[in-house]
């Protein structure tokens, strides 16, 4: 069974280092699984890269300009990432005269596959889901509530008022709809993502299942905290809080400012943390007072110097006010730092409350706070707290433990198709 992941890159963003460590853990467990991206990173020899097969630079170079044409006077407030999907990379082409048994997608942003190439894909698909752009409009992100369009339709009469006049997400939304016509295998990591995609208007009826995102264990493991703290030249008796900023302290959706908001409550008090870690930025960069010492981290781009900050902070933050699975709470996990997080999106399906963390009320500061403080006051109950992440790491996101759900779900889909 030969099995074809298809993602934008491969080790670069978020989705990204999920889909690539989703392929991983199936060669790990003997599969024949391959990867295609258009950008690779890595020197990994089951990765392939490039263009796709037959076409030539004039025609790519043509699509390049031509993918501009859908947001053409397209006016939004929405921050979030929108992708058109549109021309047609001739992706699909390849990927239908492949030896795959199994096509996975994953993310597929502009220039991968069109919306179009996708519904005219001949070989048995699963998707998995990093975010909702599958049953969104262009939006990779929209809001979560009752009349949202990805609920009730992007209709003429529910466009945002925050958005111009041109709808390119109904237009894109309508694309969809109009060519994914037969109904494909979705997997959603986590069981928000999957009761959102279940309740969307585009996948109603079709099969939703939830399988984690894996980690290599041998990898995100624990650090003995003085070996972690002396390697980054840390007070070895501080108490350290940990916080992620891979798009900026100011990225709303990421909630940057709601972590500082609860941490400006603890410094007064005391319970106060004596210092803040920030990795992903490498200044304040517009945050002109910290409520604590901080000393920015930067990105970090090798695995090892990210088991490091994990391993030399006391607490991990994950302020996110939406997230489909939460990648850094997971590598938190493993490393045996405890997470403190809202109470949403795919948070709970790592955190358990009290147990190897805190979920605090969505989007309240002060119990953010008290999450943090409750973590930081009690040692012993710090130590639990750190075995707890770990274990609820090799019990949940192995990658055996996934990759067999993986294999399980693609064997079943191949039967469906005899």
């Amino acid at each position: 069974m030969q099995i074809i992941h298809v993602n934008h890159s491969d080790i670069q963003g978020g989705a990204a280092r999920a889909a690539y460590r989703i392929h991983r853990s199936l060669v790990g467990a003997g599969l024949d699984s391959r990867m295609r991206v258009m950008h690779r990173s890595s020197d990994d020899a089951t990765v392939q890269q490039g263009p796709p097969r037959g076409t030539g630079p004039i025609g790519r170079r043509l699509r390049a300009r031509l993918a501009g044409l859908p947001f053409r006077g397209f006016r939004t407030k929405n921050a979030i990432v929108h992708s058109a999907a549109w021309p047609d990379s001739g992706l699909g082409r390849e990927l239908n005269t492949s030896a795959a048994d199994v096509v996975n997608l994953h993310w597929l942003g502009t220039g991968t596959l069109s919306v179009e190439e996708v519904g005219r894909l001949t070989k048995p698909v699963v998707w998995t889901l990093h975010d909702m752009w599958a049953f969104c409009g262009a939006e990779h992100y929209a809001k979560d509530v009752p009349d949202s369009r990805f609920r009730v339709g992007y209709h003429r009469d529910n466009v945002p008022p925050d958005e111009g006049a041109k709808d390119l997400n109904r237009a894109t939304w309508a694309r969809k709809r109009r060519h994914w016509r037969q109904p494909m295998q979705i997997v959603c990591p986590s069981h928000w993502l999957a009761r959102c995609a279940q309740e969307s208007a585009l996948f109603q009826g079709w099969p939703i299942q939830v399988i984690p995102h894996p980690i290599d264990l041998n990898v995100w493991r624990p650090v003995p905290k003085p070996v972690a703290r002396g390697v980054l030249g840390l007070d070895p008796a501080a108490r350290l809080v940990l916080l992620g900023a891979p798009g900026g302290l100011s990225d709303v959706r990421k909630g940057g400012d709601l972590a500082l908001e609860a941490l400006a409550r603890l410094a007064a008090s005391p319970d106060a943390p004596d210092g803040l870690l920030v990795f992903g930025q490498s200044a304040a960069a517009g945050h002109a007072t910290l409520p604590l010492p901080t000393r920015f981290l930067g990105r970090l781009h090798d695995d090892l110097s990210l088991v490091l900050a994990y391993s030399a902070a006391d607490v991990f933050i994950m302020p996110s006010r939406q997230e489909a699975f939460g990648q850094t709470a997971l590598e938190s996990l493993a490393c045996g730092t405890p997470v403190v997080a809202f109470d949403i999106g795919g948070l709970p399906d790592m955190v358990t409350h009290r147990e190897n963390g805190w979920l605090a009320r969505p989007f309240d500061p002060e119990d953010l706070a008290r999450g943090i403080a409750w973590v930081l006051s009690d040692s012993a109950r710090r130590a639990e707290l750190a075995q707890a992440a770990r274990r609820s790491a090799e019990t949940q996101f192995a990658e055996a433990v996934v990759a067999a759900q993986y294999r399980a779900l693609y064997e079943t889909v191949l039967s469906d198709r005899l």
